[in-house]
């Protein structure tokens, strides 16, 4: 059965139920609102020997900082912001190997989450790249006291309408979603790998 989409508003298509996905795949997503300690879980994963993918939206800041442009620049048109990080998590998920042990700092559905929250319409190509892969499990971090940095500009109401609309979007799919409490980082970690 195909994804059943219904108009939101005018800028805005949401995607309702999807019951089938193409490929299954051997990734695990980690996700969650901003600073839910998403980069630092994958990180320890890292050093513990897993294939991790990075985030692709700290990515691209962080690649065009070095070209001298400033965050507020770069968010100054969010949909041609949000259209450069999907076209990175596209590339990223498109040559990743589906039978390979993966984990990513968010995926393709995230960028469902960020658009619905911005009120932009979705991409033609990001809503079928999100029929295209199923991953094995989402794991969303509870959210800890917020914290900005250069790449994270949202305030508490935001992070926390950003962090419902992610699990409200991955709870539209046929993936297994797996909450993960605040624990001490190891720990985290450990309840993951205990839960894949």
């Amino acid at each position: 059965m195909n994804a059943v989409c219904s108009v939101n508003n005018q800028n805005s298509t949401k995607m309702d139920v999807v019951n089938h996905k193409e490929i299954k795949t051997n990734w695990y997503v980690i996700t969650g609102g901003p600073c839910t300690g998403k980069t630092t879980v994958v990180e320890l994963l890292a050093k513990r020997g897993y294939v991790t993918i990075a985030e692709q939206a700290r990515h691209y800041i962080d690649t065009q900082k070095i070209k001298g442009r400033t965050v507020e620049e770069l968010r100054s048109n969010k949909e041609q912001f949000q259209l450069e990080i999907l076209n990175l998590q596209i590339r990223e998920e498109s040559t990743l190997d589906v039978n390979k042990v993966a984990f990513l700092d968010r995926a393709l559905p995230d960028a469902m989450a960020y658009y619905e929250f911005l009120g932009l319409k979705y991409d033609d190509r990001l809503i079928a790249m999100c029929k295209k892969f199923c991953y094995q499990k989402v794991f969303v971090l509870d959210r800890l006291p917020l914290i900005n940095d250069y790449a994270r500009l949202e305030d508490e109401q935001e992070q926390i309408r950003i962090h419902t609309l992610i699990i409200e979007v991955y709870n539209r799919f046929p993936c297994p979603v797996v909450q993960v409490p605040v624990l001490p980082r190891e720990e985290r970690i450990d309840f993951i790998l205990q839960n894949l």
